[in-house]
């Protein structure tokens, strides 16, 4: 067990307040004795035995999801005009939503981003995020790269970048 540390009361306390104090010292030391969750990383499915119960107990809120992260450009490699917001917003509709009819969300932002010829380039994109259950992973998957294949033909872009995580989702 680890060495706590001395919690001392200012002299001159008394009555109410000197309770006061000796009742958060006391419940400092109730925290520290009964110690500090221990985080674990692992590369495989399974977590150390340790680590089980505590993760099953900081996850029985919500349901397995994947969020998928999408983010899309608005420069064409071409030349040609900016995708507006006016295009961007046709393009949720008529590909994303369909497709995700649920809901999603979407943020604009900046980016940067290295070229095929080493120039850094900066541009207003979107964010465009997408939540759904891992039961219907493989599925989604699938429609997902229709979409930014699909954009990718659209606005003349190079990549749609695609970012996932596994996380739990309550609603």
């Amino acid at each position: 067990m680890p060495r706590l540390p001395r919690i001392t009361v200012p002299q001159g306390l008394t009555g109410p307040k000197k309770h006061t104090a000796l009742t958060a010292a006391a419940a400092a030391l109730a925290v520290l004795a009964a110690g500090t969750p221990v985080a674990y990383a692992t590369l495989g499915d399974e977590a150390p035995a340790a680590s089980r119960s505590t993760a099953s107990a900081l996850t029985t809120r919500g349901e397995a999801y994947i969020e998928t992260r999408l983010f899309f450009g608005t420069e064409r490699p071409d030349g040609g005009p900016d995708v507006t917001d006016r295009q961007f917003l046709a393009f949720i509709d008529e590909e994303v939503t369909p497709r995700f009819p649920n809901g999603l969300t979407i943020q604009d932002g900046r980016g940067q981003w290295r070229d095929s010829n080493g120039v850094i380039e900066r541009e207003r994109s979107y964010e465009l995020t997408l939540l759904y259950p891992v039961s219907e992973a493989r599925v989604r998957g699938a429609q997902i790269e229709r979409i930014r294949d699909a954009y990718e033909k659209a606005y003349a872009q190079d990549s749609v970048a695609r970012l996932e995580e596994r996380t739990t989702a309550d609603f």
